[in-house]
């Protein structure tokens, strides 16, 4: 197996004594910046309880350095389009500024019963405020209005003068650009469930990871069963709407204790992944219930690429 899980997982566990991240912490975002990975993770203090955004770094993409004992990210208590919840992370630098997707659990407004709806969310922060933990979020903004829809990513620069965006509406992954990063255009399904572990849906996971042979995407499948795997591709360079390769068995699914044992067992669910060195560092949620690392040679990933 080209990815090989840490001897010390899980990285993160719920803490008891806290009550907004008690019984779950898992499903991270991570992004390198300053020397140490960053981790944004999701939290809850019930199963059925409002998601919250938690923050851990690492200076080795291993062993948890720092975790602060506060949400760094909540819902906004003025808006009931996220009033249920935070969910899912992806972090992308572009630029100067750190940009945060997540989805955003609430209520569809102006309905005369009470109806549920996730749509995806985007704030951002400098990567100054960010390093400093000064957590001056923009304004949050839902570029698919009242669209069910989540499992999304920003590409780290434009492509072709745009900037490129992935998301799920199920059971496909579209992909879709913009030159303002408001006005979303020429969107088109990226991908569809094409094996029978990614039978029911498939959606996106850590945003890419640039190479000279293209774009490394980390998506996960669900089967019939409802058990969460990750899969692996490849976008073009230049035309990242073209998938050039696609692995065909998964990449990582649930085998270890921590991954087919917890609250929501058989799942192994990722929002994001970093490079050190010639390595791959894939964070990833075990089981809705803790947070582990897993590791691979860049050059073994392309192989089941075939490139």
């Amino acid at each position: 197996m080209v990815l090989k899980r840490y001897g010390n997982n899980p990285i993160l566990a719920p803490r008891e004594d806290s009550p907004w991240e008690s019984i779950m912490v898992y499903n991270c975002a991570a992004i390198r910046e300053g020397g140490k990975v960053h981790i944004l993770y999701r939290a809850q203090g019930s199963k059925m309880g409002v998601s919250r955004i938690g923050y851990a770094s690492s200076k080795d993409g291993y062993n948890i350095d720092e975790r602060l004992d506060y949400p760094v990210f909540g819902p906004d208590p003025a808006s009931d389009l996220e009033c249920l919840g935070i969910e899912d992370p992806r972090l992308t630098r572009i630029d100067d500024r750190i940009y945060l997707n997540y989805s955003a659990y609430g209520m569809n407004m102006g309905m005369v019963f009470p109806l549920k709806r996730v749509q995806i969310g985007i704030s951002s922060i400098s990567v100054d405020d960010f390093l400093n933990k000064k957590w001056n979020w923009s304004e949050r903004q839902y570029p698919f209005y009242m669209v069910d829809n989540k499992n999304s990513f920003l590409f780290p620069e434009k492509v072709n003068g745009k900037y490129v965006f992935v998301h799920r509406i199920p059971p496909h992954m579209w992909i879709a650009y913009s030159s303002d990063m408001e006005n979303w255009e020429n969107q088109k399904i990226l991908m569809s469930p094409q094996f029978e572990w990614e039978y029911f849906k498939i959606g996106g996971g850590a945003p890419p990871i640039k190479t000279d042979k293209g774009w490394i995407i980390i998506y996960h499948g669900v089967d019939r069963k409802m058990q969460y795997r990750l899969g692996l591709a490849l976008l073009d360079l230049k035309d990242p709407g073209k998938v050039i390769g696609r692995y065909e068995k998964p990449f990582l699914e649930p085998e270890a204790k921590y991954e087919k044992e917890g609250v929501v067992p058989n799942v192994t669910f990722s929002c994001g992944a970093v490079t050190i060195g010639d390595e791959l560092f894939l964070y990833y949620g075990g089981a809705d219930t803790v947070v582990c690392v897993a590791t691979a040679k860049i050059k073994d990933v392309l192989g089941l690429l075939g490139v």
